[in-house]
């Protein structure tokens, strides 16, 4: 496919995040580049989908081949998760160019969390779960992956399945500061303990009565991050924040960052409630 400045972003930045891209810097006057790009495109519709193909003509987006420092063609550049890691000048011999592109193209685990990572983006959650038992299967040890799988049984409310998961990641994730094994910790741990609380209204009662309650906002909060209410958890979490950075070593605090990620799917919340944190922080 052919791309500009004005697509660049989608079609190679955020491309790169699911699988390689190559950018193909040409123009239609370069003989070298009419012996390489059909090569490169050979070679992209045997890889069916493991990477993917963009072409630039430098004559028509002189700005991206100016940005990228493009000075010879042909030059291919290779982005991954929206960096630039690769890049060659001229014409590679077949062989030459496959190995390149092996080197590029994930194996085993890796590959099969990235068709995860793309079939869950087209809303195929069963492929997803597949994809993601391949890479585990693959490497036990995978601890991304495994979080992938967790954070998809719990918004599927497979709490017990979930469980289970974190029961097999390494003490080097569960050990250390992870953020995404936090936010995992922090729900489940608002599950286990909204499972003992008292219902919400009676505890939204109990905060309306002495909003200086930190321990019952604290439950009220839990109650809402186990049903993903994350707004309302926030607003109670930064209260006690504001009453009492102390309460339980800073606990208010410290649940709003793992709730952060938790609901990283929704970022203008989470951009409004850090903004309402550092304000009160700084």
């Amino acid at each position: 496919m052919d791309t500009t400045l004005a697509t660049f972003e989608q079609d190679v930045i955020t491309a790169s995040t699911l699988a390689p891209v190559l950018v193909d810097f040409w123009a239609p006057w370069c003989g070298p580049c009419k012996t390489l790009g059909p090569m490169l495109e050979k070679l992209e519709a045997e890889a069916a989908g493991k990477w993917k193909l963009v072409k630039v003509n430098v004559d028509e987006n002189q700005e991206l081949a100016g940005h990228f420092q493009v000075r010879s063609i042909p030059h291919v550049m290779a982005f991954a998760d929206g960096q630039p890691v690769d890049q060659f000048v001229g014409v590679l011999p077949e062989g030459q160019l496959r190995e390149f592109i092996e080197r590029l193209v994930p194996q085993g685990a890796d590959a099969a969390r990235l068709e995860a990572q793309a079939a869950l983006a087209e809303g195929r959650r069963d492929d997803a779960y597949n994809a993601l038992q391949a890479a585990l299967a693959y490497d036990p040890g995978f601890d991304e992956a495994r979080m992938d799988l967790i954070e998809m049984l719990l918004e599927d409310h497979r709490i017990d399945e979930a469980r289970d998961e974190v029961d097999l990641l390494s003490p080097k994730t569960t050990q250390g500061i992870d953020a995404r094994f936090n936010a995992i910790k922090t729900r489940l741990d608002a599950v286990d303990a909204a499972a003992d609380l008292p219902p919400t209204d009676a505890l939204e009662a109990q905060v309306a009565a002495n909003p200086d309650d930190l321990e019952a906002r604290f439950d009220l909060a839990s109650a809402l991050i186990a049903r993903r209410k994350y707004d309302g958890a926030l607003e109670h979490l930064l209260a006690i924040v504001q009453r009492d950075r102390t309460f339980r070593e800073d606990i208010g605090r410290k649940t709003m960052l793992s709730v952060f990620d938790l609901a990283a799917h929704q970022p203008e919340l989470v951009s409004k409630w850090r903004r309402k944190l550092s304000a009160l922080l700084f």
